[in-house]
């Protein structure tokens, strides 16, 4: 589910079974990140794919890269092996304004 900034952020903070997924490159990782947030890039497919296979199912997770694009996509890999609950951060980190590191 693609959710705006504000909604994103909101619920992210309100949910207590929470998985905060970064999809973007190391490179892109280092120069910032959001706080708590676990890295899987998706440019790199096959170690991708073993990541989000060996996640918790039963976790709601808030999946964000650069703009939106490959968090989306990463969302729709993640509901086809059956981890449903996935949320999609609309315009990416690059406008993010929460906290960060």
């Amino acid at each position: 589910m693609d959710l705006t900034q504000h909604e994103w952020k909101n619920q992210f903070e309100a949910d207590e079974n929470s998985f905060l997924l970064d999809v973007r490159t190391s490179e892109e990782f280092e120069e910032g990140h959001i706080l708590n947030a676990t890295l899987l890039d998706i440019r790199q497919a096959a170690s991708f794919m073993e990541g989000i296979q060996s996640l918790d199912p039963s976790k709601n997770y808030y999946v964000y890269c650069r703009s939106g694009a490959r968090s989306a996509q990463a969302c729709q890999l993640m509901n086809q092996i059956d981890i449903d609950t996935t949320f999609n951060l609309l315009g990416g980190f690059m406008e993010w304004e929460g906290a960060s590191a």
